[in-house]
């Protein structure tokens, strides 16, 4: 269900980023509703929003809801500041990025490797398998960020389509294909009733 929420701002962002841009009012006031600016101003709102009534029941974000929250705000209200969409297609790569240098760090920095911080409840791996797995996370998260920021300028008609299903189809076959490799590695059930 988690997952879900946190898609909640993405979502309102396509689908008002593909709506024909149109005059709405408010209170007295006329906005655009539709395209790239009136989409943004929704992802911060909504991203606000999510986040914001997540803290508020759980007292608490991940690290990666709070990187995703501030860079949406920065890259948002910079987009808007200076109506100029560049600042949100650099949003995605950045993200990327930033989840590639923590993997890559938490090598040296800490007593285990992020992803066996976050998966060793599942599976028991050798050491090793650990390292690669994780710097199999940091590639990947370059890799992505790489193909976000060549999408979003050298496609334009097509980058929100990219950053939203691109993206998630791209995360979702590499881990099918990491789980193909690791599923012998599962922790079994415990069967207990």
């Amino acid at each position: 269900m988690k997952q879900i929420i946190d898609f909640i701002p993405l979502i309102s962002f396509f689908v008002v980023y593909k709506m024909d841009p149109r005059l709405i009012s408010v209170a007295g006031n006329q906005y655009e509703l539709g395209g790239p600016f009136s989409a943004t101003l929704i992802l911060i709102v909504a991203s606000v929003l999510v986040y914001g009534l997540l803290y508020l029941k759980h007292r608490t974000l991940e690290k990666s809801q709070l990187i995703t929250l501030v860079a949406v705000l920065l890259f948002g209200g910079m987009t808007l500041a200076f109506h100029n969409e560049t600042f949100l297609k650099w949003k995605a790569p950045i993200v990327n990025w930033i989840f590639a240098v923590a993997f890559l760090g938490s090598q040296y920095i800490g007593e285990k490797p992020l992803i066996q911080r976050m998966l060793d409840h599942a599976m028991t791996l050798p050491d090793a398998l650990w390292t690669r797995l994780n710097l199999s996370w940091v590639g990947f998260f370059i890799a992505l960020g790489a193909a976000n920021l060549f999408v979003a300028f050298t496609f334009h008609d097509i980058w929100v389509d990219f950053k939203v299903f691109g993206s998630l189809i791209l995360t979702i076959l590499f881990v099918i294909i990491q789980f193909a490799f690791l599923a012998r590695y599962l922790k079994p059930e415990d069967t207990q009733s």
